[in-house]
């Protein structure tokens, strides 16, 4: 009997030239560290131009030694589109709990501690799918970090993983939908009570087309996906599983980002899932993140 080689994928070199920043590469698959850039001020159009293309080829592109307020993070984020509120600060913001009601809702604290009982994003996930438009990339900033090292965060590429598959495959996952269900990870993982009217559910294409770099990409995750549409109840979770584990356990689709205080990293949403490792208890570790809408994912 013939044994199935795995498919193996060429690497590509990005296309894209730069004069006014520098990249250096995480992996030859997904990450750069983007330098010569100051985000606490006004960037130049032919910075922004170059960011943009570090940001598709790339998909996650971190800037260290950033000294940044809100209004810095803010601003920066707005270059890419509309700034996202998150379903937590939206919660937060009704009359019923004024008492917890957050400063600034476009900006979500990440933080954990020695009283944390969870940490956000523990498991591999894209941000907030369950949204009618769900944020097309996120910018974490952190500024504190645990002090014995640790609480990096993995990336994998859902366009790679896409690209692993086999044409069979991805002709099959091509024609399907999934449910995505905040109430999946907010009060079923978290705990966490329904606002009025429940968590945000919508439904989106199992394989979409990022506009941005023109790639395919698999958009379903742990984190929030329910169910593929159109096959039943057994079938969805065995597909689920197995495209679950394909962009989980293949490390060639992934790169990991070791946090410094001060760093900001963003990521494509719709490009690649991650993960935050909490390694590090009963140690801190403080950010804060802004997400930015631009348009709905489609097929």
């Amino acid at each position: 009997m013939a044994t199935r080689v795995a498919r193996k994928l060429e690497t590509t070199e990005p296309k894209s030239a730069y004069k006014t920043i520098t990249v250096a590469p995480l992996t030859p698959v997904i990450g750069a560290e983007i330098g010569a850039v100051d985000l606490s001020k006004p960037l130049s159009d032919d910075q922004i131009a170059e960011i943009r293309s570090a940001h598709a080829d790339y998909h996650v592109i971190l800037f260290r030694d950033q000294k940044l307020s809100n209004e810095d993070h803010k601003r920066f984020a707005r270059l890419f589109g509309t700034l996202h509120v998150h379903p937590y600060n939206a919660r937060n913001a009704q009359p019923d709990h004024a008492k917890s009601a957050v400063r600034d809702p476009e900006i979500l604290v990440v933080k954990a501690d020695q009283s944390s009982r969870f940490v956000a994003g523990e498991e591999w996930h894209t941000d907030v799918t369950c949204d009618a438009e769900p944020p097309m990339g996120s910018m974490l900033y952190i500024t504190k970090t645990p002090e014995i090292g640790g609480g990096d965060t993995l990336y994998s590429s859902t366009v790679r993983a896409y690209e692993a598959l086999s044409p069979a495959m991805q002709e099959f996952v091509g024609k399907l939908t999934a449910t995505h269900d905040g109430a999946k990870p907010y009060t079923g993982g978290y705990g966490t009570p329904a606002p009025p009217g429940g968590w945000p559910k919508n439904t989106h294409p199992v394989v979409i087309t990022v506009p941005w770099n023109g790639k395919k990409s698999l958009y379903v995750n742990r984190g929030f996906t329910t169910k593929i549409n159109e096959l039943d109840r057994k079938e969805s979770d065995a597909m689920l599983e197995m495209l679950w584990r394909h962009i989980e356990n293949h490390v060639e689709f992934q790169c990991r980002v070791r946090w410094t205080p001060n760093t900001l990293v963003f990521w494509d949403n719709w490009s690649t899932q991650h993960h935050a490792v909490w390694d590090y208890y009963p140690h801190s570790r403080y950010g804060q993140r802004v997400s930015i809408v631009n348009g709905r994912p489609a097929a």
